[in-house]
């Protein structure tokens, strides 16, 4: 009996090391071994892995060593749970079945079945079998050509007795954002982003490389192929990481998802099912198009005769202003659906003069909304908006929610925090002050001093004596001394945070139980005191340099110091990040125009030494980055904030050409597209897990990349105002700046792009980093486009006998361009009313807000960035003080007007 047992265990060890042997010797699920199909087609050359007919490379003619598809990671990525372009995701359930099943090519893969080709086909597969057992119906994939673009289209025919309901059906969009292991200058060569347009039956995405230039790749909807739903491919194993953001799939159904794990979120599109009867076959199919740049990509839409929607301003919708909607498709519209109902009202307008449909658009309540548009064919477009209050009510609302709800001012705090704005758990309804990420509690780094660098740059476009006074408070109480040192050898310089995790050397009862503290993130005394990172330097000099311009240019707001005392501080800072962080200091910092405008307001002093010393500190920062091929880097592999100061010194000290990759890189994660969400919105991924209540790895929209950014693509703009996807873009991610604040004022530091969620992140986190890039841009346009004609970005217009006046509506009314003639009209006090326009004459006409106690007098800057031929130099008719460069113009309680001619 002992010999039989002992036979028994030797035979079933023996058994298990055989079939370890064999898995170990099984050729990877893909089955690369078996080699790659080649094929051409007029715009790509591709290859297929033969034994599952994915794409294996996805290459545009002309472009060698580029590939759309992660083909360098392919040997990587060749096991089961790695998706590829050509992989098909779905979820059935058979009729009278409640429960829906799952099935996915790429989950447990087998070779699939070739079929024979003929015609426009290139390569065809029956792909059941890798679908998974007991999947009820037969899946057909035919890679093929129509009239020359690459078409992949599945076939999908119900077998059964049974009627079956597809209620999810995902094709995955796998490109290669892989940037992990990979140096700046290869990465931007060979990688690319990806940003949907969810918009049904028009919707399309647009795969655009790192560097900006193209071609650009865009898949569009075949047959029954509507983009519903863009869902993150968390399935997918290659590991997300701040390198790799994950893939998505095109979603042309959504319903099983809709009633399952995003039963919480509000949807982009009503979410749909497909019954297929008995014997019933359905095609679902997607285009693969190259237009020749991103500027050229709704042109090439028009040309692929694809619905092509134009919102001007943006989709972001202020209720005191007036946007207009333009739609260029060969259908007529049958009839415009609005959800919630009337929450936008559209007004028919005469058609363009090269028959773009043209729509007065106007939000009514506050909120998402979704229009659709129904053409006469069947097809349905739609287009997400967003309705927020006026701008000046917006950034006024979030004034006060900072100085009040997030005001801290709680007695013998042992972190020495009283006096403060702090974060915010909207979630929760309280102030945060305590968090396993020190800095987070701690008034520092971005998702700590993100409420008060909002707090201050919300006094500089729009100041409350009140308000002002708590910040003098901050100062004084908590900056000067606390997060910034005072006195000793390390002066000026600026600490990562206050709060800090010590158990032992503070009173009991210090720290909550709920509050999982440990690892990196809780730092000790000495890591919370060290001044090495470079980027909490911006947020104080912000700070100083903001109580500087209200004490320079107002009277009676600031009362503790004079404004020499701020400049001074905003200054030192500027140095001190040189002196204490010179590691993270080589690179672009966020925030990082603010030296920029402290040197030009030293320039303005007459500050000369100071001036001088600044400005060769920040060109030898500036000349390391015109030597790197791509000088965005950070702390992290890859970035999108740094580029928002190597742009600003670049333009600043004419290196003109590395502004220029620098702008083409922002443009290559920035889109614009029909939907506010994504509209102007920077590529952000990771700061969810630094700065949010929902920690996790997530395309943010609207966090403060949009912010930022827009600062570059503005200022470009105003250089080259005949380019209108500039401006589009740029103000995109403007008003993308204000709209998740809240209808109560509360700032979010993004939204959450997951179908799971579609809302904002509860935490304030660095959400003041976006308000920074928004209060030192925002500003009104007048522009007249060659098909739209005159359009105000940032206010509303009238024509009358010659003149065309807009009435600017942003949230500062201080700054207004005037793009027929190149003009850049600013204010450091007072506000516009009215700016007029003679179009024949070429006058400028300036109307005032009247005089307040705190701005007797406006203060005008006249600057022309843009040469525009035969446009000379325009100065006041009237004869005006001159003060730090800026006309003095004494404002009353009546008229203001003043005129300016070239």
């Amino acid at each position: 009996m002992k010999k039989i047992v002992l036979f028994v265990l030797f035979a079933l060890l023996t058994f298990q090391l055989q079939a370890q042997q064999e898995e170990q010797e099984a050729p990877p699920a893909l089955r690369l071994d078996q080699g790659m199909t080649e094929l051409e087609t007029p715009g790509f050359n591709l290859k297929l892995v033969k034994a599952s007919q994915t794409i294996a490379a996805l290459q545009p003619k002309g472009e060698e060593g580029f590939d759309f598809t992660p083909a360098g990671e392919l040997q990587n990525r060749a096991e089961n749970e790695y998706y590829h372009l050509g992989d098909l995701t779905l979820r059935l359930r058979m009729e009278g079945s409640k429960q829906w099943q799952q099935f996915s090519t790429a989950e447990n893969r087998v070779p699939v079945t070739s079929l024979e080709v003929s015609g426009d086909m290139l390569a065809a597969a029956d792909i059941s079998n890798t679908l998974g057992a007991g999947f009820p119906i037969q899946a057909k994939r035919y890679w093929e050509t129509e009239a020359g673009t690459l078409v992949l289209r599945f076939e999908i025919k119900n077998t059964t007795g049974q009627q079956i309901e597809i209620g999810a059906l995902g094709i995955p969009m796998v490109f290669n954002n892989i940037l992990t292991g990979k140096d700046l200058d290869t990465a931007h060569a060979l990688c690319s982003f990806y940003d949907p347009y969810i918009g049904q039956d028009a919707g399309y995405l647009q795969v655009t490389r790192l560097n900006g230039h193209g071609p650009a790749l865009l898949v569009t909807p075949g047959e029954n192929t509507p983009f519903e739903a863009y869902k993150p491919l968390n399935e997918d194993k290659t590991q997300r990481q701040i390198t790799f953001e994950g893939f998505y799939e095109w979603m042309v159904h959504s319903k099983a998802y809709v009633e399952n794990e995003w039963s919480a979120a509000e949807p982009w599109n009503p979410p749909t099912s497909e019954i297929l009867n008995p014997g019933e076959t359905r095609n679902y199919s997607l285009k693969f198009v190259l237009s020749d740049s991103i500027r050229d990509i709704e042109s090439t839409l028009i040309e692929q005769e694809r619905p092509v929607a134009v919102g001007l301003p943006g989709y972001v919708l202020p209720m005191d202003q007036t946007g207009n909607l333009y739609l260029n498709y060969h259908s007529e519209v049958s009839w415009i659906d609005v959800e919630p109902a009337g929450s936008v009202v559209l007004k028919k307008k005469e058609d363009t003069p090269n028959g773009w449909k043209s729509y007065e658009v106007r939000g009514k309540s506050w909120g998402r909304s979704r229009v659709t548009i129904h053409y006469e064919n069947g097809v349905s477009q739609s287009i997400n908006y967003k309705t927020i209050k006026p701008e000046m009510q917006v950034v006024d609302d979030a004034g006060r929610f900072l100085t009040t709800e997030q005001w801290f001012d709680q007695p013998d705090d042992p972190f020495n925090r009283t006096h403060s704005v702090i974060s915010y758990d909207y979630g929760k309804n309280e102030q945060v002050t305590e968090d396993n990420r020190a800095w987070v509690a701690g008034l520092s780094d971005e998702g700590g001093a993100g409420s008060w660098v909002a707090a201050i740059m919300k006094q500089v476009i729009q100041p409350e004596k009140e308000e002002i006074e708590k910040m003098e408070l901050f100062v004084d109480d908590v900056v000067w001394g606390g997060l910034q040192h005072s006195d000793g050898e390390h002066k000026y310089g600026v600490q990562k945070s206050l709060f800090y995790y010590e158990p032992d050397s503070m009173p009991e009862g210090t720290y909550s139980e709920e509050v999982p503290y440990g690892g990196w993130s809780s730092w000790d005394t000495e890591g919370a005191a060290d001044l090495g990172r470079s980027y909490n330097y911006p947020h104080v000099a912000a700070l100083h340099w903001g109580l500087y311009r209200l004490s320079r240019n107002y009277e009676g707001y600031v009362d503790n110091h004079e404004w020499e005392w701020y400049l001074e501080r905003a200054y030192q800072t500027a140095e001190a990040m040189m002196e204490f962080a010179p590691h993270y200091a080589q690179y672009g910092q966020m925030e990082g125009t603010v030296f920029l405008k402290i040197l030009m307001d030293l320039k303005r002093e007459g500050w000369t030494e100071q001036a001088e010393k600044l400005e060769a500190t920040m060109r030898a920062r500036a000349e390391v980055w015109r030597s790197l091929g791509f000088p965005f880097v950070s702390e992290m592999p890859w970035d999108s904030t740094g580029q928002e100061e190597v742009y600003a010194w670049c333009r600043y000290f004419g290196f003109d050409a590395k502004a220029l990759v620098t702008l083409n890189a922002i443009l290559g994660y920035m889109p614009t597209v029909p939907h506010w969400g994504y509209n102007g919105s920077a590529r952000r991924y990771w700061d969810f897990l630094f700065a949010g209540e929902l920690s996790r790895i997530e395309r943010q929209l609207h966090h403060y990349g949009s912010g930022l950014n827009a600062i570059s693509v503005l200022h470009e703009y105003r250089l080259n105002p005949d380019d209108m996807y500039l401006l589009r873009v740029g103000y995109g991610g403007l008003q993308g700046s204000i709209a998740n604040i809240t209808e109560d004022g509360f700032g979010a530091s993004g939204f959450h792009a997951y179908p799971s969620t579609l809302r904002i992140d509860y935490l304030s986190g660095d959400y003041g980093q976006n308000f920074f890039g928004h209060a030192i841009n925002t500003s009104s346009y007048l522009v007249n486009h060659p098909e739209f004609g005159w359009q105000a970005f940032g206010g509303n217009i009238e024509e009358e006998d010659g003149w065309v006046t807009m009435n600017p509506l942003n949230s500062s009314r201080n700054r207004v361009y005037l793009s027929e003639v190149g003009l850049w009209l600013t204010l450091d006090a007072g506000k516009f009313e009215s700016v007029a326009l003679n179009t024949e004459t070429g006058e400028v006409q300036l109307t005032f807000e009247s005089a307040t106690a705190n701005a007797p007098n406006a203060r005008l800057r006249v600057e022309q960035p843009a040469d525009i031929s035969g446009v000379d130099t325009y100065q006041p008719n009237e004869d005006l003080e001159e003060e730090r460069g800026a006309y003095v113009i004494p404002l009353s309680a009546g008229d203001n007007v003043i005129t300016l001619s070239e």
